[in-house]
């Protein structure tokens, strides 16, 4: 069982940078795979990154390369977002989540455990 928070959500002006942090209860953590996932208000969650168990393989959607960074700190259990030059279109829920393959997905009925979210709201 694994139990994920996420924090450091916020409002923030458009151009600027927040870091999203999920911080993950129990011993295991370094064993899943972990992703973030985004549902703006009406629409469908989406993928956002995702990252290896040893963080040696990460892959994000095209929304966001060259923007946002997803990381790891397994002797913290905590998964990081590092989300620069955000736009009103980032606006949304942002969750963490936990995948017992240890390389993650970018498919969100792959995983097995969820974060309540956090909410990210870009001003224009």
């Amino acid at each position: 069982q694994v139990q994920l928070v996420e924090s450091g959500g916020g409002l923030v002006q458009a151009g600027g940078s927040l870091r999203l942090s999920c911080a993950a209860s129990g011993r295991t953590f370094s064993r899943y795979g972990m992703g973030w996932f985004r549902q703006a208000l009406g629409k469908e969650r989406e993928f956002v990154a995702r990252i290896s168990s040893t963080g040696g393989s990460r892959s994000s959607a095209d929304s966001v390369k060259g923007r946002f960074t997803i990381s790891r700190d397994n002797a913290k259990n905590t998964m990081y977002l590092q989300m620069n030059s955000l736009t009103p279109e980032d606006t949304a829920v942002y969750y963490c989540a936990a995948d017992r393959d240890p390389y993650g997905s970018a498919r969100e009925r792959d995983y097995d455990y969820w974060g309540q979210g956090t909410q990210v709201t870009v001003s224009s």
